[in-house]
């Protein structure tokens, strides 16, 4: 995606007197996306700090534009490029995992965009957190993998999330001034993905770029093929759990074909509230970032006439077995959440790289699952130990 019109000098204000942001992940769809909502507010919010984990021509691109203070690159490699590239820019040019965490505590970040995608985003996350910062969170992993852990240092240290996620975002929205004692149930919508009307026994049969073409939304290839597989509407249920503090058995999953209605909340006097609006990652991200004001946009607008025909459907968990398995896991507990984000994420990269069939993804997911040994409470250091000893059982599986 092209970035949007970069920044004019005269545009700017004083720097000090705008929101300053660290977007992890600046180069992929929802940090490019960031972007494009930050050059809408040029007066209002500042990039302060981009990483990336490997686009190091896009990140070069975007600190050239957008001017923040510092940049990192995750790979050690790849810094050499960047710093050379940035030579004559006032910017400060780090790299690796650690250099990124740092970056999200920085003292003048006033909001971290977590748009890491997978793993990865959990301990820049965590040190966000540990820092007090408010964070607009788009990396659903980071609660999958570790929500107990999350949710109690949010509270510890006074810090605050702000859901990216269309579906989070939407049940926010519905939530505001409200209590959640009145809260019957949760509504998760889901589009179905391109593979809502093929049968099981054709599942079998997709192929890797039958995957990748998502009817409705523009997204990376992660996200893309755990929107095919439904995988992500059960990470979602489970972020959603950890969220608004609300039972997995009191969180629905509804397929709506056209994307309008991106959630709702029904509530135990019978009210259903839904947040409708177009499929665009930038209006989410930009209630997100300037939370809790609303901000004006020449964005385009939803005309609810033009979408007449709004269809809800219950999905297929027989055809879509990674939904069911978020939903054991969850209800599991302590580390089983992370064992299936690891097992799902070298599915997927599997899956990718076609070394296995669309409908092996949940064969070897739940084979994963079967061979983790089970800790009830985990800590930060179960869930590392974890997610490592999943990969590899994962990666032995395919072989």
């Amino acid at each position: 995606m092209a970035l949007a019109t970069p920044f004019a000098p005269q545009q700017f204000t004083d720097v000090k007197q705008r929101k300053h942001l660290a977007i992890l992940g600046s180069t992929g769809s929802i940090g490019t996306q960031t972007l494009d909502v930050v050059s809408e507010y040029p007066d209002h919010l500042y990039p302060s700090v981009l990483t990336a984990h490997s686009n190091v021509a896009l990140l070069i691109q975007q600190a050239r534009r957008f001017k923040p203070r510092k940049v990192v690159i995750a790979r050690a490699d790849l810094y050499s490029t960047l710093k050379e590239a940035l030579a004559g820019e006032p910017i400060e040019v780090a790299c690796g995992a650690k250099a990124i965490a740092e970056a999200a505590a920085a003292p003048d970040i006033d909001m971290v965009v977590t748009a890491m995608v997978g793993y990865s985003g959990l301990e820049p996350t965590i040190s966000a957190i540990r820092a007090g910062k408010k964070i607009a969170l788009a990396n659903k992993e980071t609660l999958v993998v570790a929500g107990e852990l999350i949710t109690g240092l949010v509270k510890e240290h006074k810090s605050e999330l702000i859901p990216v996620d269309s579906e989070h975002s939407a049940i926010f929205q519905c939530l505001t001034g409200e209590s959640l004692e009145a809260v019957e149930r949760l509504i998760l919508t889901a589009s179905g993905g391109p593979f809502r009307t093929l049968s099981k026994d054709k599942l079998h049969h997709v192929t890797r770029e039958d995957a990748l073409r998502h009817p409705n939304w523009n997204m990376g290839a992660k996200v893309t093929i755990d929107s095919a597989s439904m995988m992500n509407k059960g990470f979602e249920m489970i972020e959603a759990h950890w969220l608004f503090n609300i039972p997995p058995d009191n969180i629905e999953v509804v397929v709506h074909p056209q994307s309008i209605v991106h959630s709702m909340v029904a509530y135990k006097d019978g009210s259903v509230k839904a947040q409708l609006g177009l499929t665009d990652m930038r209006l989410p991200i930009r209630y997100a970032v300037n939370y809790p004001e609303r901000l004006p946009s020449k964005c385009q607008k939803l005309k609810v006439c033009d979408f007449a025909n709004l269809t809800f459907e219950s999905p297929d968990y027989d055809k879509f077995p990674l939904l069911g398995m978020a939903f054991d896991a969850i209800r599991r507990g302590g580390n089983i959440p992370c064992a299936l984000n690891a097992a799902n994420e070298i599915a997927v990269a599997a899956f990718l790289a076609e070394k296995i069939g669309f409908m092996e993804m949940p064969e070897l997911v739940a084979e994963t699952i079967a061979r983790c040994p089970y800790v009830p409470s985990a800590s930060y250091d179960d869930l590392v130990s974890t997610n490592a000893e999943m990969r590899r059982v994962a990666e032995e599986l395919i072989k």
